[in-house]
C-alpha cells in the first residue's frame, strides 16, 4: 500500500491570521516545500486561481496541486446555491487533477468562532442532523458528479468540532460525504484521534497530519482559549514532535488499505518555528513511520 506525503502552506502563511507570515511569498512556500522533500502541496490564498496560470507554476516546481479548502454554508444554506457558489474552485481542482475538495462549514461564523474562546462556536440542534445530513448528502453526490468528491473537514470553531459530531455527521450522511480526518482537531477539541479513527475509518478519504502539545492542549481547554490563541501560544506541532502516537494512527490506516495522501498541516508562528526547519522535519518523521507502519512512500 502506497501513500504519498504533502504539506498544506500554513507552515509558511496562515490565511486567517496575516500575522503568522502574511509576507511570505508563494515562491517562497513552493521552493521550500520542494527542498523539504514533498511530492504536493494544498492550496491557499496567494495561489492562481486559473488553471492555466496555477500550472506552469506548479510544474515548475515539481509539485502536485493536493486540493484546497473551502469555506462552505450548507447548514445555512440551500444545495443549488451552495454548488454554485462552489463551482470555480471545484473546476480549478479538477483541472488540476485533484480527487478531493477540502470542505468545512463554516455556517454560523466560523471565521468569528475561531477567535472566540473554544466554548463559543456555533453547533446544530439534536433535531437539526437529519435535515443537515441530507443536504449535505446531496451536495457531495453532485460535486461527485461533477468529479471531485468531498472531503469533510471537521473544525475547531464549526458546527462539526468533536469526536461525537464527526459521528453524528458520518451517521447522518451517505458514502458520498468522505471524512478528511484531522488528529489535531480530534485532540483539540477533547477527543481521542486513534478512536475517532477507528470509528469512522471507512469514510476517510483524506488525512491531515497535525501534531499536539499536550500541555497547551489542557491549558487551552481548561482556560477556554480561542483557537487563534492556542495556535499563537503553540498548540500545534509537525507529525512527530508532539504527544499523538502517529505510528498506531498510520498501522490502522495502513489495515485499511488507505492508498491517498498524508498532508503535513501544523500551524505556528512562522518566527518561533522557522518554516523550512519544520517542515523538513515534519516529512522526515512521517516517511519513517509511514514505512515503520507498512507503507510505501512514492513521490
Amino acid at each position: 500500500m502506497s501513500v504519498r506525503i504533502g504539506i498544506n502552506p500554513i507552515t509558511w502563511t496562515n490565511d486567517d491570521e496575516p500575522d503568522l507570515g502574511g509576507d511570505t511569498p508563494l515562491e517562497v512556500c513552493l521552493t521550500e516545500a520542494k527542498q523539504a522533500g514533498y511530492a504536493g502541496i494544498e492550496l491557499g490564498g496567494k495561489f492562481p486561481r486559473q488553471s492555466a496560470v496555477l500550472r506552469p507554476i506548479m510544474e515548475r516546481h515539481g509539485l502536485a496541486v493536493i486540493s484546497g479548502w473551502y469555506d462552505g454554508r450548507c447548514a445555512e444554506g440551500d444545495v443549488d446555491a451552495e454548488m454554485v457558489a462552489i463551482g470555480p474552485h471545484l473546476q480549478l481542482l479538477k483541472d488540476m487533477g485533484c480527487t478531493h475538495v477540502v470542505y468545512a462549514d463554516a455556517s454560523y461564523g466560523r471565521h468569528g468562532a475561531i477567535r472566540r474562546p473554544i466554548s463559543e462556536r456555533p453547533s446544530l440542534l439534536a433535531g437539526d442532523w437529519a435535515d443537515y445530513g441530507r443536504k449535505l448528502t446531496v451536495l457531495a453526490e453532485r460535486m461527485a458528479d461533477f468529479g471531485v468528491g468531498m472531503a469533510f473537514h471537521h473544525h475547531m470553531g464549526t458546527i462539526v468540532e468533536t469526536d461525537a459530531e464527526v459521528g453524528l455527521l458520518m451517521r447522518h450522511t451517505g458514502e458520498a460525504v468522505g471524512l478528511l480526518y484531522d488528529t489535531g482537531h480530534s485532540a483539540m477539541s477533547g477527543g481521542d484521534p486513534l478512536a475517532m479513527l477507528k470509528a469512522n475509518l471507512d469514510r476517510v478519504v483524506h488525512v491531515h497530519c497535525k501534531d499536539t502539545r499536550q500541555g497547551i492542549v489542557a491549558k487551552a481547554r481548561a482556560e477556554d482559549m480561542s483557537f487563534m490563541g492556542a495556535v499563537l501560544e503553540g498548540i500545534f506541532t509537525v507529525p512527530g514532535d508532539g504527544s499523538i502516537d502517529y505510528l498506531a494512527i498510520l498501522k490502522v490506516l495502513y489495515d485499511s488499505g488507505y492508498a491517498g495522501w498524508l498532508v503535513v498541516e501544523a500551524e505556528q508562528d512562522p518566527k518561533k518555528a522557522q518554516p523550512l526547519t519544520y517542515a523538513t522535519m515534519g516529512f522526515r518523521n512521517l516517511v519513517r513511520i509511514a514505512k515503520e507502519a507498512g507503507f510505501t512512500v512514492t513521490s
